[in-house]
């Protein structure tokens, strides 16, 4: 197959990649997506989808072991680890031959193994070049194989690798990333949790749930420092009620490692120090893009802090290169990454499309409590000279949210105060990953206050307590 020449080679399958493969193909572009691990990339393998399963599994037993809260008895509660991973990775696995499927429907041939770039417009594409990368399923059939391949357009979609910290390397047996945590041979006593964003805070909540000692260490004064401090300290408080242990403005400097154990030695801001043993300890201090081997600096691609910077299209500084998703820099989000991979490739068809606007992608956190934004925070906006108006709306005020049995939360608004415009939205509580999708489009399509207090909600909802946040902005709440 070598020598096969396309309109479109992407690099990578993972949301971004196989998304743009998809529209590329829609818009009657020769389409080509290297692969050189599993269809669908992190997210859909080791991140979003399994991940999801196992907080799933959590939230069951939860409810399992509060059943008389509703009425209800299940008695001699327990779970087999085993079967909890099991089923995450078979959810990860039905979808994992779904790409296969999509790309077969939408014409996109899959080129295995990994790529190159030797010149601008071509690549070559050999065995991947680390034992670590063998695919982990097997080879679709009619996958073309290794060899040269040219392209008027190439996209580089290869994602990220967790961070690594010198001197507190992962060796998947005492310090995890999230590919460890994600298939525990059994479930540890205790365990220490390196960072606070959404991958250690998720891991923090699935282990504490299942039974498990969790202390999480982070270096900022705020656990989720991206989030809205208001909303991450409700969320913390709600935490520490279910056990889990904070250490903020905080560093693990040092591990040692033990029979069975590690001891993390924790430095704080105000040069104190402390010891804390646990069976294992987890490293969740963020990703860096895969820009390595792939012929970027002799072709003299811009890379910033270990990513391919670009512009708002993904175009590169090399013409007919481009770069998407978490390679292209934060947020590294998979919504992110689809999104930019559609805008790069129908630019490069030369539809009439917009560029990213970055505030307005939803970030979202599937701990217990949920956590969900977008757009700018409280001190963002005032940092930004907005003379802001905030409305709140709690939990305890909502039917549903009582009926539910889950009263803790809370809906923050921010507006913009001259022109009524929604600067940002911010929730924690249950569901509300499923709500904040409506403040996204509330933003996307400009609407001010008063459109939103013209807009009819269901009722009995949780997102009833959308509206009400929006009318306590303007001192007009119907239920507090």
């Amino acid at each position: 197959m070598s020598g096969t020449a396309y309109d479109v080679i992407i690099i990578g399958s993972g949301p971004g990649g196989y998304t743009t493969a998809i529209r590329s193909a829609q818009l009657g572009l020769k389409t080509a997506i290297v692969e050189r691990e599993h269809m669908g990339g992190i997210c859909l393998n080791w991140g979003c989808i399994p991940t999801k399963a196992l907080l799933r599994s959590a939230e069951i037993y939860h409810f399992m072991q509060h059943a008389k809260d509703y009425g209800l008895s299940a008695e001699n509660v327990g779970f087999d680890a085993s079967a909890v991973v099991k089923r995450s990775r078979g959810v990860s696995g039905q979808l994992n031959g779904g790409i296969g499927y999509l790309m077969k429907k939408n014409k996109v041939d899959i080129i295995w193994g990994e790529a190159k770039l030797t010149k601008p417009g071509e690549i070559s594409v050999g065995a991947p070049s680390r034992e670590a990368y063998q695919p982990q399923h097997p080879e679709p059939k009619g996958v073309k194989g290794h060899g040269t391949y040219s392209a008027k357009h190439i996209i580089v979609a290869t994602g990220a690798r967790p961070r690594v910290i010198p001197g507190l390397e992962p060796d998947k047996e005492n310090i995890w990333t999230y590919f460890e945590a994600m298939v525990p041979p059994k479930m540890p006593k205790s365990i220490v949790v390196m960072g606070s964003g959404a991958i250690g805070i998720e891991f923090a909540s699935f282990y504490r749930t299942m039974g498990v000692d969790v202390t999480v260490v982070e270096m900022m004064s705020q656990i989720m420092p991206v989030e809205d401090p208001e909303i991450s300290a409700m969320a913390k408080k709600s935490m520490e009620k279910q056990g889990i242990k904070f250490v903020l403005e905080a560093k693990v400097s040092k591990v040692e490692k033990g029979q069975g154990e590690i001891t993390a030695t924790v430095e704080t801001k105000d040069g104190k120090s402390q010891k804390i043993t646990a069976e294992k300890l987890i490293s969740a201090v963020g990703v860096v893009g895969n820009i390595e081997k792939l012929g970027l600096e002799e072709l003299g691609v811009k890379t910033d802090r270990g990513c391919i910077v670009i512009d708002g299209y993904g175009r590169t500084n090399v013409p007919g290169l481009y770069a998407i998703g978490d390679v292209a820099g934060p947020p590294m989000l998979a919504h992110k990454a689809e999104h930019e991979g559609v805008i790069c490739i129908e630019n490069i068809a030369g539809l009439d499309v917009h560029p990213m606007d970055k505030d307005q992608i939803p970030g979202c956190t599937y701990c217990n409590p949920q956590v969900a934004s977008v757009g700018l925070t409280e001190p963002q906006a005032k940092d930004a000279g907005y003379k802001v108006r905030v409305g709140r709306f709690p939990f305890m005020g909502n039917g549903k949210a009582i009926a539910l049995g889950e009263p803790e939360g809370l809906i923050k608004t921010i507006f913009d105060d001259k022109t009524g415009q929604l600067l940002g939205a911010h929730m924690v509580g249950a569901e509300v990953t499923e709500l904040i999708q409506g403040f996204v489009v509330a933003m996307g399509l400009e609407t001010t206050e008063e459109d939103l207090m013209h807009t009819v909600f269901p009722h009995p909802t949780l997102s009833e307590m959308m509206k009400e946040s929006v009318l306590d902005a303007y001192d007009r709440a119907m239920n507090i």
